[in-house]
């Protein structure tokens, strides 16, 4: 016979164990703007924490010898209309 579950099973929707809840204290509108201003470096993704998509955005705008940066603007964009989440998954405060 198995042993009792300590820990219930991720079910979508509910906290999970070790993030950290409530609200970021990173600016929708910080994160947003570097995205706007500084979409090539993927300054905004850097800023929220999410360092793969940041180095990912770097790495697309040098490439492409800056056309990649229209991700990075089109993000800002996107982030200061709906919103996102930082690298614990929080959602981004006003």
């Amino acid at each position: 016979m198995c042993p009792p579950m300590t820990t219930p099973p991720y079910q979508p929707g509910y906290p999970q164990p070790g993030y950290p809840q409530g609200v970021s204290d990173k600016s929708k509108i910080v994160a947003g703007v570097l995205g706007i201003l500084l979409g090539f470096f993927g300054a905004g993704r850097f800023y929220m924490g999410d360092i793969k998509t940041g180095v990912l955005q770097l790495v697309v705008s040098v490439v492409t010898c800056g056309f990649g940066s229209l991700w990075g603007l089109i993000d800002g964009i996107l982030i200061l209309v709906n919103g996102g989440t930082d690298a614990q998954g929080r959602p981004l405060r006003d």
